[in-house]
């Protein structure tokens, strides 16, 4: 139980650190993935970027919706698939993507102050082992 409790007060006050510090770009803990995302891999479906960060089609289509009424998105027809769309990263969110990256790396030090390199491997090692036993539930 121990685990369980550890693994969900981490994962909320990151989400609480990351909501503060993202409200200057209107952004919240739950929609900087997608800009992340669309970074690495402009003209994406919206379906592949709802699995690619395992968030269910409604959920993305709102944060979508969201990003491109802020300005960071724009959505184009797919001229191969009618029913799709391909999305961008606008020239907004291009601009803000090194300052995200840098408080993300922020939030990552702070997490990590006090852990050796040693340690960090094993925990990133034990984190992704953990994650990956989840995903055969």
């Amino acid at each position: 139980m121990n685990l369980i409790k550890l693994n969900n007060k981490i994962f909320r006050t990151t989400q609480v650190y990351l909501d503060k510090v993202l409200k200057e770009y209107e952004l919240s803990s739950g929609s900087y993935p997608y800009i992340f995302i669309l970074s690495k891999n402009e003209g994406i479906s919206q379906n592949k970027l709802s699995k690619e960060l395992g968030y269910d089609k409604a959920m993305s289509a709102r944060i979508v919706t969201k990003l491109i009424k802020l300005g960071y998105v724009d959505r184009k027809e797919d001229k191969e698939d009618s029913r799709a769309y391909k999305l961008y990263l606008t020239e907004k969110a291009k601009v803000i993507v090194p300052k995200l990256i840098d408080e993300i790396q922020k939030l990552i030090d702070i997490i990590t102050k006090d852990l050796s390199e040693a340690d960090k491997v094993i925990t990133i090692a034990s984190l992704d082992q953990i994650l990956s036993n989840m995903k055969k539930l």
